[in-house]
Order: C-alpha cells, then sequence, then structure tokens
C-alpha cells in the first residue's frame, strides 16, 4: 500500500506521524488482557500465561479480542516484557495472581557475566505471531510492538520481580557501575535486534516500556534510561526509516522534556501522574503525545471519568494526540465504562 494511503486509512499511524486528527486515535495499554471475559476463557483453556504467549495462535487471537468488542485504532502485541531475559538465559515463570518471577541476579556480578548470549530463536512464537496478526488486522488499524526498556527489564532481572523503589537495581547500579552497565549493554542489543525482528514481521510502530523509569534520579536517568533509548532508537531508525517510535518513561516527571529532546522519541506517552497542560507547554512543538488518562478513573467510571476524559481532550488543541491510559488498564475495570470511554472520545455521545 503506497504511503499516502496508508496514512489516511490508519488514523494512529498518520498520528504517530505528525498529523493532528480532530478525533484523536485511541487504544489502550494492556487492552488485551484480564479484564476481558473472552480472554479469561481462552486462557484457562492453556494453562499458564507463558504458555498462551508461546501459543502464536492463541496469542494472536488475543491480540485481536478487543479489537472486536471497542474497534480500538491500534492493536498491540500480546507478550509480556520479560522474554528478553529469557532469551538471555534466565529462568521465568509467573505465579498465579502475584505475576512474573525471574531467577535474580542480585548483586552477583558473575550471575551476570554468566547470562548466556542472545538467542532469538526463543523469541520465534512471538515474531510467529506478529505475521498471524498482521494477516488479520482491519485495515484501518495499526499494529503495535513492544519492548521494555533496558532500566526496566534490568530492575527486574536483578531482584527477580518488580518493586516500588527497585533498590536492588538502584544500589548495584552505585556499587558497580562496570558490571551493570555490561548488563544494560546486553539488554539493549538483545532489544534492537528483537524489536527490529517484530518490524520485519510486520509491526508499524513500536512502544519502549519504561515502568520504572521515575525511581532515578536526575544523573541516573540520564545515564541508565534517557542514553539507552536513544541507542535504541537510533539503531532502529537506522535499520528501519520511518517506523514510529513511542518512548513511555513513566514516572520521568520534570525529566519528561530532556528525555524527548535527548531519546528522539517520535511520540512520548503520558502517565496518569503527569499534567497533560504542563507535557503540552514543555514539550517539543508539533511531537505527538499519548495518554493520559488514570486507569482507576475509568474504573470508577461515570461522571468522574466523563470529566477526566474531557480534560485530557482539551489539553492538546493543536498538537498530534493519541487517546491512551496512563498505564495499563486494570483487571477489575468494566466493559461497559470502556465503550462509554471509546464513544465520549470518538464524539458518539
Amino acid at each position: 500500500m503506497e504511503a499516502g494511503l496508508t496514512e489516511i486509512s490508519k488514523p494512529l499511524l498518520a498520528t504517530l506521524r505528525g498529523e493532528r486528527r480532530t478525533v484523536p486515535p485511541i487504544w489502550l495499554m494492556r487492552q488485551a488482557g484480564r479484564y476481558l471475559p473472552e480472554y479469561r476463557e481462552l486462557r484457562a483453556t492453556k494453562g499458564g500465561f507463558l504458555e498462551l504467549v508461546n501459543d502464536s495462535d492463541a496469542a494472536a487471537e488475543v491480540t485481536v479480542q478487543p479489537l472486536r468488542r471497542f474497534g480500538f485504532d491500534g492493536a498491540i502485541l500480546f507478550s509480556d516484557i520479560l522474554v528478553i531475559p529469557q532469551a538471555l538465559g534466565q529462568k521465568l515463570w509467573f505465579v498465579a495472581g502475584e505475576g512474573p518471577r525471574l531467577a535474580p541476579l542480585m548483586e552477583n556480578r558473575a550471575m551476570i557475566d554468566a547470562l548466556d548470549a542472545y538467542d532469538p530463536e526463543i523469541l520465534a512464537p512471538v515474531f510467529e505471531t506478529v505475521r498471524k496478526v498482521a494477516a488479520m488486522l482491519p485495515v484501518t488499524t495499526t499494529f503495535l510492538g513492544f519492548a521494555g526498556s533496558p532500566w526496566t527489564i534490568a530492575t527486574y532481572m536483578v531482584a527477580g520481580q518488580g518493586s516500588r523503589e527497585q533498590a536492588d537495581a538502584r544500589l548495584l547500579a552505585y556499587q558497580d557501575r562496570e558490571g551493570f552497565q555490561a548488563l544494560i549493554d546486553r539488554i539493549e542489543a538483545a532489544t534492537i535486534d528483537y524489536l527490529s525482528r517484530q518490524i520485519e514481521a510486520g509491526v508499524e510502530a513500536v512502544q519502549l516500556f519504561d515502568s520504572w523509569a521515575g525511581s532515578l534520579c536526575p544523573a541516573e536517568f540520564e545515564r541508565w534510561v534517557i542514553a539507552p533509548n536513544a541507542r535504541i532508537i537510533a539503531a532502529l531508525r537506522a535499520r528501519h526509516p520511518g517506523v514510529p517510535l513511542i518512548g513511555f518513561p513513566k514516572g520521568a516527571g520534570g525529566k519528561l522534556a530532556a528525555y524527548a529532546r535527548e531519546t528522539g522519541a517520535d511520540a512520548i506517552g503520558l502517565d496518569e501522574t503527569v499534567d497533560p497542560v504542563w507535557a503540552n507547554a514543555v514539550l517539543p512543538d508539533g511531537l505527538p503525545v499519548q495518554g493520559n488518562l488514570d486507569p482507576l478513573a475509568l474504573v470508577a467510571g461515570g461522571e468522574r471519568l466523563s470529566e477526566a476524559v474531557a480534560g485530557i481532550l482539551g489539553a492538546f488543541p493543536e498538537r498530534p494526540h493519541i487517546f491512551n491510559l496512563g498505564h495499563g488498564i486494570r483487571q477489575e475495570t468494566p466493559i461497559s465504562h470502556v465503550e462509554a470511554l471509546v464513544a465520549q472520545v470518538r464524539g458518539e455521545q
């Protein structure tokens, strides 16, 4: 399909490329998942989460389920950010009701050095899912791939699980600069290859999730968030010119403008703590933004939801904007609230 036709028929892709739409395109982080009864039904037949991710037919089905219900403008690949540690030889499993677990590296430099060489064949089911989904999507839907950013991935690899303060990784980054940099470098190289293969298989844009970026002081943020993401974006842009790259540094706060300038991301995701009016004022002119409804406002619904949506819609009078949540949709979110959100964003209520 010619580029002009692609941009006309795909509102989300056009917005990522700098076109402002009167009605902003919409997709939701974690839109394929546990709040959908059809997802829960399918997962029950497959066993665990990783079994679902590694079954390409099932993962493709999960990816398109929310499109059938809500007609979102974007489909995001159903997978997990922690497949990268798995491809580096770190054991990965999921605990029901608690989430992912990795065999922790902690402050043991020998364990970091003993990681395997990156093996993309471990991720072959993900690339097959991409190919299957790409063949299934409506012509108007943009297909998004993703990966975790090196800092966030490293926090899980070091501690073995998520934590609020990421203290183990932060301490290791201070105590062993060389060792921690070696870990970041390995994640970075694997991420470039992983996202490149997603693009080659059929995704049209990618998002870098730095879910734990907010735990770092400014100097550490510059070193472990901005610098690796800038290198990943530069490498992908060289390999795949024209493929938009979304940066999502959750919790960046006042460091958001520096992240936008220095990483070179084509669009910036805003978490729910960011004032969208402030973001519109401080971010580079014309840079597309994505976000940033509080996921709990979507759970609550009603008048508070309508007010929050209206405030976000009014915050970007001239800037290209993609409507999204400030983080992932919650399991307890009522389907009717998502339907109301889509209707309000599209001016149908």
